[in-house]
C-alpha cells in the first residue's frame, strides 16, 4: 500500500468529491480516480459510494478513513523530524568548553542558541583544554570552546579563531600596584601562583614567555589545577597571577584585574 495512495483517499474525503480533490493536488480527477480503486483492490473493501452527483464513504472507509489520516501524520511527521535533524534544528549537541577559555560571551552563545533551536537538547561540559582534543576525535564532544589547538590536533581538528583575550595582571585589591595599568617589569619581585603546567601549558608557556620578555623569570612559588584556587590564593595574599582578561568577571570582590602595557600580553 502507497503513501500517496492514503493522500488521495484522505483529500477525497475532505474535499467531498474528486474535481476539488485534483485541485486542491494539483492532479487530474482521472488520476486520483485510478489511485484510489487501485487502493479498494488492493485491500479487497469499497471505501467509496460513486454517484454522478457525489461522493460519499462507505461505513468500512469511515473507518479506514480514521486510520489513514494517522497514517499520512506520522509521514508527514516523520519527514519534517529528518529535514529538520539534516538542518540541525533538533537532535542533540554536546559542547565542552573551557570556563576560562570562553570570556563573558559564552552564556550569550548558549542562550542565543537555544532561542534559534528549542528541539536541539544541550549538554555543556566543563572540560580542559587538553582533554577537548581527544573527546572531539573519539565523539564524546560535538563542538569545544578550548585554547588554539597544538599539534598534532591542529591538523585533525578543524578550528576557528572567535576572539583574542589580553593577558591581565591579577593582584589583591590592598596591594600597591592595584588600580591601573601597569608593565610586567614592575611585577619582577613579586611572589607568582600560577596554574599547573600540566592542566594550562600554552598559558603557562605565555606567563614565563612574558615575563622573559619583560627581563625576569617568575618566582613562582604555587601551582594549582584549578583557576578559582590561584585566584582564592591571590586573594589571600599569597601572590599574584597572570590571566586572560575574561575571568575578570570572576566573584572575587578582593581582587584588582589589572590590563598590561605590554605590548605581548595584548592577546592569549
Amino acid at each position: 500500500m502507497e503513501l500517496r495512495h492514503l493522500r488521495y483517499f484522505c483529500a477525497v474525503a475532505d474535499w467531498n468529491g474528486f474535481n476539488r480533490a485534483a485541485r486542491a493536488l494539483h492532479t487530474s480527477q482521472s488520476s486520483i480516480s485510478a489511485q484510489i480503486r487501485d487502493l479498494e483492490q488492493e485491500i479487497g473493501v469499497k471505501l467509496l459510494n460513486r454517484t454522478q452527483s457525489q461522493v460519499s464513504l462507505t461505513s468500512a472507509g469511515e473507518r479506514f478513513l480514521e486510520e489513514s489520516r494517522k497514517v499520512v501524520a506520522a509521514a508527514d511527521r516523520a519527514v519534517d523530524i529528518a529535514q529538520r535533524t539534516a538542518r540541525g534544528e533538533i537532535g542533540s549537541l554536546t559542547i565542552g568548553f573551557l570556563i576560562w577559555g570562553t570570556g563573558a560571551f559564552f552564556p550569550g552563545i548558549i542562550r542565543g542558541f537555544r532561542q534559534l533551536h528549542p528541539g536541539v537538547q544541550l549538554s555543556l561540559m566543563e572540560m580542559l583544554s587538553r582533554a577537548q582534543p581527544e573527546a572531539l576525535l573519539n565523539g564524546s564532544i560535538d563542538i569545544g570552546f578550548t585554547r588554539p589547538l597544538e599539534p598534532p590536533y591542529d591538523s585533525q581538528l578543524r578550528s576557528e579563531l572567535l576572539y583574542t583575550d589580553p593577558v591581565v595582571a591579577v593582584l589583591p585589591a590592598d596591594h600597591r600596584l592595584a588600580g591601573g595599568p601597569l608593565r610586567l617589569h614592575d611585577l619582577a619581585n613579586e611572589r607568582f601562583v600560577v596554574c599547573d603546567r600540566n592542566i594550562a601549558p600554552t598559558f603557562f608557556d605565555k606567563i614565563t614567555s612574558l615575563c622573559a620578555q619583560a627581563g625576569f623569570s617568575p618566582n613562582i612559588v604555587q601551582t594549582s589545577n584549578l583557576v578559582s584556587s590561584v585566584l582564592t590564593l591571590v586573594e589571600a595574599g599569597e601572590g599574584i597571577t597572570l590571566l586572560p582578561s575574561g575571568l575578570q568577571h570572576s566573584r572575587f570582590s578582593d581582587l584588582s584585574f589589572c590590563p598590561l602595557i605590554d605590548p605581548g600580553a595584548a592577546s592569549i
